[in-house]
């Protein structure tokens, strides 16, 4: 299709249907597919920009290549190994999350703590096993939560999650829910509810931040955290110990106060590290990912087994057949399949999946210049490949892609990764790095499966990704990245995320758009490479995936402003300027924000960067990291000197460290005038538009300058002025002396304008003046300072000055700056120049000048302090001169032989001229080249003719110790050498030559003596010997090849022939040969006279064994041996028809063939030998010829009679009976072929002939009968495989096409069921039959039966019609559409009225499926109807009838009540029944006063005077306060009450039905009134909504009426019921809460809070009546409270009155304090004789009186065994005196009455009793002060009691001191 339009789009596209997946039978729609043309293949990145804006919206498209791409596979399959890694597809989405339940328990083990004052079973037990209570956590959350699960019916998936294996029971399921019901319900809502708070706190974050208010930071024990003011709140930890607490991620201690540590291993972040990043600490616990995920539990794809590919083929093969079998299998079985595995229901499957194998390293499916050319593919193929434009090694390098300028080779991106899958093998959810487009291109193997969804969708998709998969994302926020989780695509469509397949066949490229999420799986074994490109509109896209991997603090694979920067400063494409531009604007005012935000706040140091040795390119250096967000530093970043090392981008720069702002420094690669100029460059294709917005951008740009200020020394001064001053400042600093200081410091404030834009120009021009002054300066200052240096301790060590750098200084004017030392300097300068003339004129001058002069000059310029390049000139010829002096003495003097090179000779000789001075050993060196000039001649001269042996040794013995390498006299010494070495050689080997064993060897050696003669210089004599020995060594070699091998008989003669002319033969060798030779010419005669003569097979086969005994080749054997061999092949190829001749071969066996029979008997014409069986075989032969004559002869005949055209309604009878009479002929002639057992080619024929003819008896047997479908497409079946040869027969064509005509007739199903076919097709049919020449009367006859009852019912539906709509009545309607069903043809008028009987239908089945089912009565008659079929429409309008007559009743019993209620009037009609009470007995409630029959209500309670009390359910209920929240309320109207809205709708529809139905009028009554009930609710409810008054009673009444009349009414109206409900709320809770105020007994603090919980979830107004009595009560008990506690506490603080007083003002309260009012009691109990009360110090008890005393007051150090106080001891010396009369007479006869001075008794806990009290009275007095006083509760006891100690009571006050009165008095006295 050319011109890349997509096919696969439009509708009904073979083989890109939707597919269907198995989750909810989801169709999922194909992506595009395009089919470019050649033209439009050559650039595929103009292609895909073609291609975007209709493709672009489906995430995905498939390409399909032209049939000339055909690459090779450049891979070698057989040698090819790759790593896989193992995938469990099972688990890609139905996987528990990798929670650690460590975590989990402890996380819940602290809930149950502190929030349910309880703790965990130690185990709970379900199946048999331990519950892991964290994975039915996490299952249930996957599934929506507890209430969702139960809904849904979800819990045999939840089991899944807890225990992968086995099945579960419907009991095992309730176990489940009761268990997670019981255990975990509580803390999945204190989960949610914290999860509430989390999202509340960033909504409120959000806010705050926009509004610009601080942020208040929240903590748990371990984190601290910021008040309003900005100020740290220590917690309980100590400050040092938390700055030690270094965070994970960045490596640094500080900003302590946003450490976040985790609640079990203490390890910290920062919340602006963590990925992604926290605006504030959570609340509750928090935990690390580290702690939250289980090893044990990750989840990944594991690596597996390196593998070949033959053998990965079998695994995956192996696999296939265990799924599929050895069948094909559909795309929709393998889909549905795929995801039943992912969903978990196929059990467990894992795969094997070479998957991101870099290219690099194991090879590209595409040819590479450097890779290995496979032999079976061309040169020029290859080389086309290799240079393809769709070669996926070429892509991203491509004119126009943005990765042009990435030059290292990033694996997958610019460097292909390939795939070898396997069935199922799958990559999951994901879009690629930087969200950049990929292309993949499948080599071979089964499709490959792609989903997609568009990259506008993205955010959806992670929605719904979050929300299907919570636990997840729950334990892996960046679970998107991790590439190992799918969905179903089903979900996303069901979600409204719109989703597209493509399925990628091989060869196919894929593309994938960017941002757009896609995944997939393999059909089977392929093989897929892979690339990343980014064509240009792909730049905003890059951007946004830069935000992404710093949102989630991941590593980028390449810096995003690198490349822009790059791609702006290199030649780019029109094309590009559009999306470069806003990505360069995006940055641009990206960093100016912040570095101007960064100058707000005082970082003014700044620097640039290191420029790049590169520039060109990105990636070949990198850059730093931020250390917070991972990202690279490319255009700027922040440092500081406390922490030199470490690097932060411009946004997280608070976060570097905690020093001061001016210590830290923006680092800047470039300017903002330099992010601007790439700007402009992105617009230089419009220059117009470029200067204009240049214009524009300055004139902005200074207005944003001058905008820009900060305070400075408490003055706010903007950027510009700033600028400004510093300008002037420095122009100051140009005109005054040099100082360094000054200048440095002037530069350093220079720093905080080098970064803006194009408005600083000028300070970077001052910049650039005052360093290159403050260079200068100091480059003179330092060269007078190295002279005067110099010029006091000359010494090498120290570095001279050179003169080109002063003359560099010098040359300046004016000088750069103020700097006296530069006149010095010129000084030096003049003095230098002087020494430079005098060398100048010494290496100038023609003259003869001495060694020695030289010498003194170069002195002279060593001594000087200025180096000049004169004196290195002056060096360098006078080392040249000593040197080439040295070397020529040293050449002469030498004595060795051939020891000097003539080259060096030669190279002293030229370098004469350069010596500029007269030397000695000039003369020297010329005399010696003339000899060696002489001596060269001498030996060329000998070289160029022939050399003689004897003239070389004279010469050579002549120049025997010559010092001088001559080359040519060298080569005359090695050319007599080797002469000598072969004459040698050659008198070694020709000595007893014969005699050698090895014959083969002494050829050898000889042809290579004779070979290296031919070489030799010299003339030598023994040459021409070297050939005759040679050839007589060759003769010897043949002659013992023929005795040890069988040679050919003229081999043996020809070796003869040679050793006679050779002089050999009478040797041994030559006369065995002699003998062989004649035996085998006689072996030779014999066989070639029994060839002639044809003899019998034994004279053969007696020449053949006497061949066997000579050692020769024969010529004749081959001959002999053949003739043999064919007679014997000839005979086991007769053979099979020897035997059928002879009948003794099965029938069954093989038909032989006719044509073998005839070669058979051609070959026995060339056989040597003499056979019998030739002659049997020819009579076969002839008797198979004469049956093939007669079979022909049938066919004509058959042949004629299929050609018979007259078939008139006369002729079939006489026609059938030929038929039959030829088809006996034909099987019988069959029958007698096959009787030969030959396979006779004309035996099919006769078989097709057979099988025609009965075809055409079968046809014609129709004619006169009606046939059913069945027979005559069976007929047509057996046609379509009769033989073609007959097709053009003019019998068969007629049938044929009669039978078709009979076919298309019956087709027609008459008399009945006509409405699938139209009146056209039978006319039609009709009119066909007509041009046959069979005719079918019957058939013929039905079908014009059917067109008249067509046209009779077309008659009665235009009568129906024309009626009025209120004249069509519904059963007119139905029988027309019955007769419509059984006689009419498909029209438009069949269509009108079964479309009208539909929508009638419809419309009453809703009526009938809103009303319901109503009661007993009705439903039995509805089943008693029904089993009368012709009376169930009948039943259908009496059921609608009778329930819209119902409600229309209710509403009117609804409508009663409101009236009766407004007049006030006595009701006499039962509240349930709506009849009249006086025929019946009745009840009248006790409160509303309304009747009831007692049939409807039951019995009826009675008073105690045995009176009936009747109490009617609604007044019950409304007194009763029952709680109406939660759907508890009675008003379960929703679920078997037809809605109002419903109603409404279905009266709006009935006015498009075209006939009349009565139960349309009742409908309108019942709209009508129901509209009335709820205006009369509506009412009720805003007055009930509205009332906040103390007095409820009205309340109560009205909405006891409104709930009776929306009990009676049978509508129900969902807003009517939720506003009713929360009526009913409101009044309930003020029912109770005035209950709870006017009740007789006191209420806990905790029923009031708990109560006003409940009042803000009813949402009870705060005006409220109520609710203010409540919290009236609530603050005047907490304020109580609160004092009672401290007092408690206060160690007696406080004084005993006013802590009786605080006790009454208690127990006066309207709220009940228990344990409050029992701590004051205690408090108001005094012990010992300091009379205070409990104090926690140690006391004891006294043995007698139970009293408790003080250790320190009674002076006591240890406790006693027993301890008595003095008042008991006085009281026991008392009781042995006599007694006394009254008790006052006993204490006065006592004496003086003091304190006891004894030591007191301890606390009970510190005394110990050594022996077992004897009585029981004792065993109990051990007790603590409390439960003393508690023990003595009554009157009397306690006054016996304080009798015994009279001066103690004088200082207790109880609660009896009435009752104690007389003892105090007595005491005073």
């Amino acid at each position: 299709m050319g011109k890349g339009r997509p096919r696969a789009v439009e509708k009904g596209v073979p083989g890109q249907s939707s597919t269907v997946l198995s989750s909810g039978s989801v169709n999922i729609p194909s992506g595009p597919v395009y089919y470019p043309t050649e033209e439009e293949f050559k650039d595929p990145l103009e292609f895909i920009y073609k291609i975007r804006p209709e493709a672009e919206p489906y995430g995905i498209c498939r390409i399909v290549p032209p049939k000339s791409w055909k690459p090779p596979f450049a891979l070698d399959l057989d040698s090819f190994t790759f790593p896989t890694k193992t995938q469990a597809i099972h688990q890609l989405q139905v996987r528990s999350a990798a929670c650690d339940s460590k975590t989990f328990e402890l996380e819940y083990n602290r809930f149950l703590d502190n929030y349910c004052g309880r703790k965990a079973k130690k185990k709970v037990v379900f199946e048999g096993e331990e519950l892991d209570l964290c994975r039915l956590f996490n299952a249930v959350k996957r599934y929506g939560g507890y209430d969702k699960v139960v809904d849904g019916k979800k819990w045999g998936e939840v089991f899944r999650f807890v225990q992968s294996a086995g099945k579960i029971s419907e009991c095992a399921k309730h176990v489940l829910c009761q268990l997670y019901r019981e255990h975990l319900y509580d803390y999945e809502n204190y989960y949610g509810r914290l999860n509430q708070e989390k999202n509340k706190n960033c909504k409120k974050e959000s806010s705050c931040e926009i509004k610009g208010e601080p942020q208040v930071e929240f903590s748990s024990s371990k984190r601290r955290r910021k008040n309003h003011s900005g100020e740290r709140v220590e917690d309980c930890k100590v400050e040092a110990q938390e700055l030690d607490q270094i965070c994970e991620q960045c490596r640094s201690g500080l900003h302590g106060d946003v450490m976040l540590l985790c609640d079990r291993c203490n390890k910290g972040w920062h919340i602006y590290c963590l990925s992604p990043p926290l605006k504030r600490i959570p609340p509750g616990n928090w935990y690390c990912l580290e702690c939250l995920n289980s090893e044990k539990d990750s989840f990944g794809f594991v690596p597996g087994k390196q593998f070949s590919l033959e053998a990965f083929r079998r695994v995956a093969d192996r696999a296939k057949r265990r799924w599929f079998g050895s069948g094909s299998t559909g795309r929709e079985q393998l889909e549905k399949r795929f995801w039943e595995i992912v969903e978990g229901s196929a059990g467990m499957v894992e795969v094997m999946y070479g998957s991101d194998l870099d290219t690099s390293v194991y090879g590209s499916g595409f040819p590479r210049l450097n890779d290995q050319r496979p032999e079976s593919v061309g040169i020029d193929v290859w080389d086309e490949y290799c240079a393809s434009p769709w070669n996926l090694n070429n892509l991203p390098k491509l004119q126009g892609s943005m990765l042009r300028a990435v030059h290292h080779s990033i694996a997958g991106v610019m460097v292909p990764w390939l795939y070898i899958g396997m069935l199922f093998s799958s990559f999951c959810w994901h879009f690629e790095d930087h969200c950049f487009y990929s292309m993949n291109y499948l080599h071979w193997g089964e499709p490959k499966c792609w989903y997609s969804v568009p990259g506008s969708e993205t955010r959806a998709f992670e929605k719904v990704m979050r929300d299907s998969l919570p636990d997840l994302f729950d334990a892996q926020p960046d679970l998107l990245f991790q590439l190992v989780t799918m969905l179903n695509p089903s979900v996303l469509q069901q979600n409204n995320v719109p989703v597209y397949s493509v399925l990628q066949e091989p060869g196919n490229f894929v593309i994938t758009f960017p941002r757009s999420y896609h995944g997939g799986f393999n059909f089977g074994l392929n093989c897929a490479e892979a690339v990343n490109f980014a064509p240009a509109d792909w730049l905003p896209h890059g951007g946004f995936g830069a935000g992404l991997y710093q949102l989630y603090r991941k590593a980028a694979v390449l810096s995003h402003d690198e490349l822009l920067c790059v791609v702006a400063e290199s030649d780019f494409e029109s094309r590009v300027s559009h999306y470069l531009k806003k990505e360069l604007l995006r940055i641009y005012d990206k960093e100016r924000t912040w570095r101007e935000r960064l100058w707000r706040n005082g970082i003014t140091s700044s620097s640039p960067m290191a420029p790049r040795k590169q520039p060109k390119y990105v990636g070949i250096e990198e850059d730093p990291t931020c250390i917070i967000c991972q990202q690279f530093l490319y255009l700027s970043a922040v440092t500081c000197r406390c922490r030199p090392s470490a690097f932060v981008c411009l946004e997280h720069w608070e976060h570097l460290c905690e020093c001061k702002p001016d210590k830290r420094r923006v680092l800047y690669r470039r300017t903002l005038a330099q992010l601007k100029d790439l700007v402009l460059i992105a617009e230089r294709h419009n220059t117009q538009e470029a200067s204009n917005r240049n214009l524009r951008r300055q004139l902005l740009c200074s207005s944003e300058s001058e905008s820009l200020s900060r305070k400075v020394k408490g003055v706010n001064a903007t950027f510009a002025q700033l600028a400004e001053e510093w300008l002037l400042r420095s122009c100051k600093i140009l005109q005054m002396p040099y100082s360094n200081d000054v200048y440095v410091g002037a530069l350093k404030k220079a720093e905080q304008f080098l970064w803006a834009g194009s408005e600083m120009d000028p300070v970077r021009d001052m910049v650039k003046n005052l360093i290159e002054a403050q260079n200068w300066a100091e480059g003179v200052r330092d060269c007078v300072a190295k002279v005067e240096l110099w010029s006091c301790n000359p010494n090498h060590e120290i570095e001279k000055v050179q003169m080109k750098y002063v003359n560099k200084l010098l040359s300046y004017n004016p000088a750069p700056c103020n700097e006296p030392g530069h006149l010095k300097l010129k000084v030096y300068q003049e003095e230098a120049g002087l020494l430079i003339q005098e060398i100048n004129s010494a290496l100038s001058t023609s003259s003869i000048v001495l060694i020695a002069d030289w010498e003194i000059l170069y002195t002279k310029a060593c001594d000087s302090a200025i180096s000049v390049e004169e004196s290195e000139i002056l060096l360098h010829r006078l080392s040249f001169a000593k040197v080439w002096m040295n070397n020529v003495r040293k050449l002469i003097s030498e004595t060795s032989p051939a020891t000097v090179e003539v080259d060096m000779l030669y190279k002293l000789k030229s370098e004469i001229s350069e010596l500029h001075i007269q030397l000695p050993e000039i003369g020297l060196l010329l005399n010696f080249i003339k000899e060696v000039e002489s001596c060269q001649s001498q030996c060329s001269e000998m070289l160029e003719g022939p050399i003689n042996q004897k003239k070389l040794e004279v010469l050579l013995l002549e120049l025997d110790g010559f010092t001088v390498n001559i080359p040519e006299l060298r080569l005359l010494r090695q050319y007599q050498s080797d002469a000598l070495s072969w004459v040698s050689r050659f008198n070694g080997v020709v000595k007893n030559i014969h005699e050698w064993e090895d014959q083969e060897s002494v050829v050898d050696e000889l042809t290579s003596i004779k070979k290296d003669g031919a070489l030799l210089k010299i003339q030598v004599d023994e040459l021409s010997l070297v050939e005759v020995e040679l050839r007589k060594a060759c003769c010897r070699v043949k002659a013992v090849k023929a005795l040890h091998c069988k040679m050919s008989l003229d081999f043996i003669r020809e070796v003869m022939i040679e050793a006679t002319i050779l002089k050999i033969e009478n040797e041994k060798l030559c006369a065995h040969i002699s003998r062989v030779l004649a035996d085998a010419m006689s072996w030779e005669e014999r066989a070639k006279h029994i060839l002639a003569s044809e003899d019998q097979m034994a004279e053969f086969e007696d020449i053949i064994r006497n061949s066997e005994e000579l050692f020769v080749i024969l010529p004749s054997l081959n001959d002999v041996t053949d003739a043999v061999l064919m007679a014997k092949t000839w005979l086991n190829k007769s053979k099979p028809f020897l035997v059928s001749h002879l009948s003794v071969a099965p029938i069954s066996s093989s038909l032989l063939k006719v044509e073998d029979l005839k070669e058979l008997v051609s070959q026995s014409k060339l056989l040597k030998i003499c056979l019998e069986e030739r002659y049997t075989l020819q009579s076969v032969l002839e008797k198979c010829i004469q049956w093939e004559h007669a079979a022909f002869s049938l066919l004509e005949n058959v042949e004629c009679l299929l050609n018979t055209s007259d078939i008139s309604d006369g002729s079939p009878c006489g026609l059938i009976s030929e038929i039959e009479r030829q088809v006996d002929t034909l099987e019988s002639v069959t029958k007698a072929g096959f009787s030969l057992r030959f396979e006779f080619l004309v035996i099919p024929k006769l078989q097709d002939a057979c099988s025609t003819l009965q075809w055409c008896f079968k046809a014609l047997s129709f004619r006169a009968v009606s046939p059913a479908l069945e027979e005559v497409d069976a007929l047509l079946e057996v046609g379509r495989h009769l033989p073609i040869s007959y097709a053009s027969c003019p019998l068969l064509s007629s049938l044929i096409d009669g039978v078709n005509w009979l076919k298309k007739a019956l087709e027609i199903p008459v008399p009945c069921n006509l409405t699938g076919f139209k009146l056209s097709e039978a006319e039609e049919v009709l009119g066909q039959y007509k041009a046959l020449h069979v005719s079918f009367p019957t058939i013929v006859g039905q079908l014009v039966d059917a067109i008249k009852r067509h046209n009779s019912w077309l008659e009665q539906v235009q009568h129906f019609f024309s009626l009025k709509s209120v004249d069509r009545s519904w059963l007119l309607l139905r029988q027309l559409k019955e007769l419509g069903s059984n006689d009419a043809f498909n029209c438009s008028k069949l269509d009108t009225v079964l479309s009208e009987a539909r929508k009638v239908e419809q419309w009453k089945m809703r009526c009938l499926d809103i009303l319901g089912a109503t009661d007993g009565e009705e439903n039995a008659l509805l089943n008693a109807l029904l089993q009368l079929k012709l009376l169930g429409e009948m039943v259908t309008n009496m059921v609608s009838e009778l329930r819209f007559c119902k409600i229309k009743n209710n509403l009117d019993r609804s409508l009663n009540l409101y009236e009766k209620f407004k007049c006030c009037k006595p009701r006499s009609l039962c509240i349930c029944c709506s009849s009249d009470i006086k025929d019946e007995g009745f009840a009248t409630c006790s409160l509303c006063k309304d009747c009831y029959h007692l049939r409807c209500i039951g019995p009826t309670k009675s008073d105690k005077n045995g009176a009936r009390i009747f109490v009617c359910p609604c007044c019950r209920l409304m007194e009763g306060g029952k709680n109406f929240r939660n759907g508890s309320s009675l008003l379960k109207t929703s679920g078997n009450r037809p809605e109002l809205n419903i109603f409404i709708r279905l009266l709006s529809d009935s006015e498009d039905l075209c006939v009349w139905i009565e139960e349309r009028s009742i409908l309108v009554q019942v709209v009508e009134k129901a509209l009335s009930f709820k205006d009369c609710l509506t009412e009720i409810l805003d007055f009930a909504l509205a009332h906040l008054d103390e007095d409820i009673g009205i309340v109560t009444r009205k909405l006891s009426i409104a709930l009776k009349a929306v009990e009676v009414a049978g509508v129900y109206d969902h807003h009517c019921n939720c506003k009713f409900e929360q009526a009913l709320a409101r009044n309930s809770w003020r029912l109770k809460t005035r209950k709870l105020l006017e009740g007789s007994h006191k209420t806990a603090i905790q029923q009031i809070e708990r109560h006003l919980k409940e009042g803000l979830a009813t949402s009870i107004p705060p005006e409220d009546h109520f609710r203010m009595k409540l919290m009236e009560s609530k603050h005047i008990g907490l304020q109580w409270a609160d004092r009672a506690k401290k007092v408690s506490v206060d160690s007696g603080a406080l004084d005993l009155d006013k802590v009786f007083e605080l006790i009454a003002e208690g127990e006066n309260l309207a709220v009940h304090f228990e344990k409050e009012l029992k701590l004051l009691r205690d408090r108001s109990m005094l012990y010992c004789i300091c009379r205070r009360p409990y104090d926690q110090r140690a006391m004891i008890a006294c043995d007698k009186c139970d009293e408790w005393y003080h250790f320190d007051c009674i002076n006591l150090s240890s406790p006693p065994k027993i301890y008595i106080c003095p008042a008991c001891k006085f009281d026991t010396e008392a009781d042995l005196a006599p007694p006394p009369s009254t008790t006052q007479e006993r204490q006065v006869s006592n004496g003086k009455c003091g304190e006891p001075q004894t030591p007191s008794p301890c606390r009970t806990e510190l005394r110990r009793r050594t022996e077992k009290p004897k009585k029981t009275s004792t065993t109990t007095k051990r007790k603590t002060p409390e439960t003393t006083g508690d023990s003595n509760n009554n009157g009397i006891g306690r006054l016996f009691w304080r009798n015994q100690k009279p001066f103690r009571r004088a200082a207790r006050k109880r609660a009896e001191l009435d009752i104690l009165s007389p003892f105090f008095y007595v005491q005073q006295q």
